[in-house]
């Protein structure tokens, strides 16, 4: 190991953009598909990592739906969650902020108690082996309706005491953030933390009305706002959080490769960015791969690397006792590692 990947190994660091379902390794689906007794259209593991050579955001989705499938049981959301934070606990993640997309299983006719239930069992054994905290964030399928957006927050109104915020993911080309202006302010309205995909392949256009008619919180993606110097400028001078995902914008080919990453240019222009997983079973790598990969394509250094870390929890929505204390954190390690 090499004394860059050492020192990202054992910084604190916090993820704020990782799907739950995205983290569903083909293992634990068959492993879930012969509990249930699901039939699911691979013949083995090595025929479902096959199926991963997707290059776009549409048919990544279409596994990731037909994957999702086999979840069917609060135990089975446990297990999912279970099985991400042993791996990030690995990787040095103390804090992570987690998406889930109930309408994916609701439609299916999972009852939303054991999608949240099962995901909060999970979280709370986090924290019991690893220490690690975390919050849950409830994202709106963007290819939907508004309407079924409404409903699903109306479904989630038991819980969202305990939910953190509300999202919004799946398709974005062609389904602006506009489209969901009335569900975000009734979510606003409710008191919950406001983050949606922007600038992912969607245009600038799309980073701007996330932040204009969605007022939201913290931004998820948004690569492409470097296209547009005002609105980056915009972006550094609010402090605006991009949860970005390295491997990912390569898997999906919206960077040409982890060598030409924009990330190191995002710090350089005063941009809160961040290291992420996103989808981390199929876009190759949970959030330590991520930091390496980026590392070494982009030659960051170990001041570099430690700011994404301290983005990572100044962008989160932990309280600021909290976040001063990772602070303090990873400056203890940094000074440590000097």
């Amino acid at each position: 190991m090499s004394d860059i990947d050492d020192f990202i190994a054992g910084l604190p660091k916090a993820e704020l953009h990782l799907h739950i379902e995205g983290s569903l390794e083909p293992e634990l689906m068959f492993a879930l598909a012969r509990r249930n007794d699901v039939a699911i259209p691979y013949a083995s593991v090595e025929d479902v990592r096959a199926a991963y050579d997707f290059s776009n955001l549409q048919d990544f989705l279409d596994i990731y739906y037909a994957g999702a499938d086999v979840l069917r049981t609060r135990a089975d959301f446990r297990d999912l969650a279970v099985a991400y934070f042993d791996r990030v606990a690995a990787d040095g993640v103390v804090h992570a902020e987690i998406f889930f997309d109930p309408q994916t299983h609701i439609d299916r006719g999972i009852p939303m108690a054991d999608v949240v239930d099962g995901l909060f069992d999970g979280m709370a054994d986090a924290e019991a082996r690893h220490g690690i905290t975390s919050k849950l964030i409830l994202c709106f399928l963007r290819h939907l309706s508004e309407d079924a957006a409404f409903e699903t927050l109306a479904a989630a109104e038991p819980w969202l005491d305990r939910i953190a915020g509300v999202g919004l993911d799946s398709s974005e080309v062609g389904h602006p953030p506009a489209k969901f202006e009335r569900v975000f302010a009734a979510a606003r309205a409710k008191g919950l933390k406001l983050v949606a995909h922007a600038g992912e392949e969607g245009p600038p256009e799309y980073v701007a009305q996330a932040l204009d008619l969605l007022h939201i919180d913290r931004l998820d993606h948004g690569n492409r706002s470097l296209e547009d110097p005002a609105l980056t400028a915009r972006l550094a001078r609010q402090g605006m959080t991009l949860t970005v995902c390295p491997l990912s914008n390569v898997k999906l080919c919206n960077v040409a490769s982890i060598d030409a990453h924009p990330i190191d240019r995002m710090l350089e222009l005063g941009l809160r960015a961040t290291v992420n997983s996103d989808d981390p079973a199929y876009f190759g790598g949970y959030i330590g791969e991520n930091f390496r990969a980026a590392a070494q394509g982009r030659k960051l250094d170990k001041r570099q690397i430690a700011t994404l870390a301290r983005n990572s929890f100044l962008g989160s929505f932990l309280d600021d006792a909290a976040v001063a204390r990772h602070l303090a954190q990873i400056d203890a390690y940094v000074e440590a590692h000097a």
